[in-house]
C-alpha cells in the first residue's frame, strides 16, 4: 500500500489521511467555490469516502444548495474554519489546499467556466464544462 496523503486545517485542530489514490483533480470557477476560496476558484480531490480517515479533531457541517441544484455537505473544522470536503450522493471532494503537500495536485478537469476569471488561463487539452454538467 503507498503512504497515506495527508493533511489538515489552518489550525492544526483537524488531521486527516487518505488511504488510496484519488481519483482526479478538479478546478471548480463557480461563484460558490470563489466565495468559499477567497480566490478565482476551489480545488476539489475526488476520493473515495472510505479512504478519507479522521486522524485528530472533530469536525463540524452544513448542508449548501449548489448552483446546479444538488446539495453538498460543506465540512470544515469548528476552530479556524478551515473547509476539509464537500460529500453528498455523488461522493467526496477534498479541499485540496488542506493537503501538506500541494505539490503532488495536477489538475486534470475545470467546472463552471462560464464563470472563470477572464486571467485564468487553462492549459490546452484540459477537459473542461461549461456549468456543472
Amino acid at each position: 500500500m503507498a503512504k497515506p496523503i495527508e493533511g489538515g486545517c489552518q489550525c492544526g485542530h483537524i488531521r486527516y489521511e487518505i488511504r488510496g489514490n484519488p481519483k482526479g483533480l478538479a478546478v471548480c470557477h463557480c461563484l460558490d467555490c470563489q466565495k468559499q476560496s477567497s480566490s478565482a476558484f476551489g480545488l476539489s480531490l475526488d476520493v473515495d469516502p472510505a479512504a478519507f480517515h479522521l486522524v485528530s479533531g472533530t469536525l463540524k457541517s452544513f448542508d449548501w444548495t449548489c448552483d446546479s441544484g444538488r446539495i453538498k455537505t460543506c465540512t470544515f473544522c469548528p476552530e479556524c474554519g478551515s473547509r476539509i470536503y464537500h460529500g453528498g450522493e455523488w461522493g467526496m471532494s477534498l479541499k485540496a489546499g488542506t493537503l501538506d503537500d500541494t505539490s503532488i495536485l495536477r489538475p486534470d478537469s475545470h467546472y463552471w467556466t462560464k464563470r472563470k476569471q477572464n486571467w485564468v488561463v487553462i492549459p490546452e487539452g484540459v477537459f473542461q464544462c461549461v456549468d456543472d454538467g
